[in-house]
């Protein structure tokens, strides 16, 4: 009891798995409605505080939206030559299937960035950072990889990433700086906009959720990570989730506290991205303090959480499974030659 009390001041979302949280009797009482709004207040406290080093037409967009949309974020004449480069770069790898979808990761870690220079500096751009900041709320450096999205790789069951969620009950970062343009038949990332603010709409509804019994709806809502119907976004004044087809070189940023989801891919197709993404504790009052974005360590995050959950796999399990050294793209040569 006293460390499952002590998790309800940090990010443990479960409504399946953690008895305070996921009790009928607490959250009726308003526990898991306090957990969301202590948190979004912070948020935009922190939020407040780092908003001076943010681009404004950058910050105006995201405040209102919840996502940014940066196109041609890498100067035009060096976008083809860092694509090619990553591209064309072969090391280990992990995937996870997901229904009929396979996503394959690549860890951006010192061999990469001592490879490609262009994407080391790429990441310590100074705007970029400044956004990523803002959109996680904390002075944290995301984990980064080369991600791949492998669309109608022959499973059977759907795509969950594919139903509108929310990734928690607080606001964290994610971002796509997509390779190749991406149509709306390959399967582009949707959000629904305005849905990162918990307005009393929103407050509402997840007070609603968390009276259900975690045991009759789907797995990965109640594991805290909420799925959404067209119904529940008409009851939170929100329209619908739309589609971001985007040209190469674009570089999306979101609060994936907000609705969002992978679109569904009208063919067999590999997304490629540079794919980063952030998430902290989010009853922190303070911007930094992450030991873990030090220079020297954080670009060496990925090999260590993978690393942590080979060794525990048979305790908390271990979905990203290695598949030796590959490029991100299966036909590099192919995809090369058109870009």
């Amino acid at each position: 009891m006293p460390v499952w009390t002590l998790q309800l001041a940090s990010s443990a979302k479960s409504f399946l798995d953690h008895p305070l949280i996921g009790s009928r009797r607490l959250n009726q009482r308003g526990l898991h409605l306090a957990r969301v709004k202590i948190a979004d207040k912070l948020c935009r406290f922190r939020r407040r505080r780092l908003a001076r080093h943010v681009p404004l037409a950058w910050r105006e967009a995201f405040d209102r939206d919840g996502f940014v949309v940066i196109e041609n974020v890498v100067p035009v004449d060096e976008f083809p030559e860092l694509r090619r480069e990553i591209l064309g770069y072969e090391a280990d790898a992990r995937e996870m299937r997901q229904g009929n979808a396979i996503t394959r990761r690549i860890a951006i870690d010192p061999a990469m960035l001592e490879a490609i220079p262009a994407l080391q500096r790429l990441l310590a751009r100074s705007d970029i950072n400044a956004m990523f900041h803002y959109a996680a709320s904390y002075k944290t450096t995301p984990l980064h990889y080369i991600q791949t999205i492998v669309s109608q790789s022959g499973g059977e069951d759907e795509d969950p990433q594919e139903t509108a969620h929310a990734d928690s009950f607080h606001a964290s970062m994610k971002a796509w700086l997509f390779l190749n343009p991406v149509r709306l038949e390959d399967g582009p990332f949707t959000y629904v906009r305005g849905s990162h603010r918990f307005t009393p709409a929103r407050l509402d509804w997840e007070y609603r959720r968390s009276l259900r019994d975690p045991h009759e709806i789907d797995r990965l809502s109640a594991r805290g990570s909420p799925r959404v119907e067209d119904s529940d976004l008409v009851e939170m004044n929100l329209g619908p989730a739309e589609a971001l087809a985007v040209p190469a070189n674009t570089l999306v940023i979101a609060d994936t506290g907000g609705f969002h989801a992978r679109g569904a891919s009208a063919r067999p197709g590999e997304r490629v991205e540079i794919w980063s993404y952030a998430r902290r504790n989010p009853f922190l009052p303070w911007l930094g303090g992450d030991l873990l974005s030090l220079p020297g360590l954080a670009e060496r995050r990925v090999g260590w959480l993978w690393a942590f959950r080979d060794r525990l796999e048979d305790r908390i399990g271990q979905p990203w499974q290695p598949v030796g050294k590959r490029r991100p793209v299966e036909k590099f040569e192919e995809e090369n030659s058109g870009s």
